[in-house]
């Protein structure tokens, strides 16, 4: 199912193939051992989802609302995967997903990781900052970057 948004977005269902090809292209995408991904398609996790694709399919966004008590102790909606192959400048797709989100669950801090290693930037999260995220502190063993956004 398809839900047109404003905006570059549409909503799509978490597993969407299309979302599913763009998730495969990303640093966090890891393939079992046996070569084979889970059983399901689906890639967002447990909880509350919003899974956005652009229009022309070249961009993928998915934010995530635990309602399992998770290990970081971080709360708020988590960005889980952000993927742009095309045109539109990463921080505006990224401004568009935050209000979205917000229009979802109002008042709510939006947070992300950023894996300083497996990205080819000198300034790791570059495009989240400039949609106004600002860096909150590391995950547990330092590899990781805490990026938020305050309502």
């Amino acid at each position: 199912m398809t839900t047109t948004l404003d905006g570059h977005w549409i909503g799509v269902q978490d597993g969407d193939l299309r979302a599913l090809a763009l998730f495969k292209r990303h640093y966090s995408y890891r393939r079992r051992a046996s070569g084979q991904r889970r059983g399901s398609p689906t890639f967002v996790g447990q909880g509350e989802k919003m899974v956005l694709l652009t229009q022309d399919c070249q961009a993928l966004f998915a934010w995530q609302r635990s309602t399992v008590l998770r290990r970081s102790a971080q709360g708020g909606v988590c960005c889980t995967v952000f993927r742009n192959e095309g045109p539109v400048l990463s921080s505006l797709l990224i401004r568009e997903a935050c209000d979205l989100a917000w229009q979802r669950w109002p008042g709510e801090r939006l947070y992300t990781y950023v894996w300083d290693a497996k990205v080819k930037s000198p300034n790791p999260g570059y495009s989240f900052k400039c949609a106004g995220f600002t860096t909150c502190g590391r995950n547990k063993d330092g590899r990781l970057t805490i990026l938020e956004r305050l309502p």
